[in-house]
């Protein structure tokens, strides 16, 4: 049965609306020219593929290639020798892709497929299907948004060790169930945070943001990016990897409380006489 796709947002909808919500929200956007809807099929016959590339050992970047669909994020494939998670799925998967990531996880598999936000449910299901039946976390917080049903959805909360040393955890921010995953064992052992953009990766690699929309340029207020960099820095991390290409490659803790701080002290007008 073919699935529906946003073309914009690349997000799975068991029916086509008018307009999609997740892009109708102030958060995202709706093309001048309308809604916009394809399928899996259409874009595999337009040469839609998936690449794989290693960003460290034990960590694999998928991205669409050969079209256009979504907004053109990263998809991260986490190994581990107790099993695999598929971070913010790619709006678009074949038979081919999911062979790719089995390949990859190894023995143990893929044990679950989790977004960090609406934004990235992508293809969520038909990567579980393809991969086994896996369970598709979705936070709770943010479960109206799911447009596509299905018996793999799992809804969470909180706090959820997935796999040893690999945590998801929801600091909200930029959508109230937001999450990021922290795997201890990254960057040979300093620690890593897949942050999707909750906290993004600057172009500088030295900073990151903290915006409620990327596209329509809302930010978040100083006290919950505060709020944000405090629950993730009780965790250890090197290294942060947004939903991009984004990377911190070093100190990467720091700087996301470094980060937090000037975007506070901005937003409260500590630097007007700058401007």
């Amino acid at each position: 049965m073919s699935i529906s796709l946003c073309a914009t947002c690349g997000v799975e909808h068991a029916s086509r609306p008018p307009v999609c919500a997740i892009c109708a929200d102030e958060r995202q956007w709706v093309p001048a020219d309308g809604q916009r809807w394809t399928t899996l099929e259409e874009l595999a016959a337009a040469g839609a593929s998936v690449t794989v590339a290693e960003l460290e050992p034990s960590l694999w970047a998928l991205e669409v290639a050969g079209v256009s669909i979504g907004i053109g994020q990263q998809s991260k494939l986490l190994v581990t020798p107790a099993g695999a998670l598929l971070w913010d799925p790619l709006p678009f998967v074949d038979d081919a892709a999911a062979a790719r990531v089995r390949e990859l996880a190894g023995d143990a598999g893929v044990v679950a497929v989790a977004a960090s936000h609406p934004h990235m449910f992508g293809a969520q299901l038909e990567w579980s299907r393809l991969l086994g039946g896996v369970p598709v976390l979705v936070s709770r917080a943010d479960l109206d948004w799911v447009a596509r049903p299905g018996a793999a959805l799992e809804a969470w909360e909180g706090e959820r060790e997935l796999l040893p040393g690999v945590t998801l955890t929801q600091p909200g921010g930029h959508f109230p169930g937001s999450a990021v995953v922290h795997w201890a064992g990254g960057a040979g052992g300093r620690g890593v945070l897949l942050s999707g953009d909750t906290i993004f990766a600057n172009p500088d690699r030295v900073s990151v943001s903290f915006m409620r929309s990327y596209p329509n340029r809302i930010p978040l207020s100083g006290r919950v990016a505060e709020r944000v960099a405090a629950h993730v820095a009780r965790f250890s991390f090197e290294r942060l990897y947004n939903n991009f290409d984004g990377v911190v490659p070093r100190d990467a803790r720091d700087v996301v409380v470094r980060s937090a701080r000037r975007h506070r002290e901005w937003a409260d007008g500590d630097h007007d006489h700058l401007t």
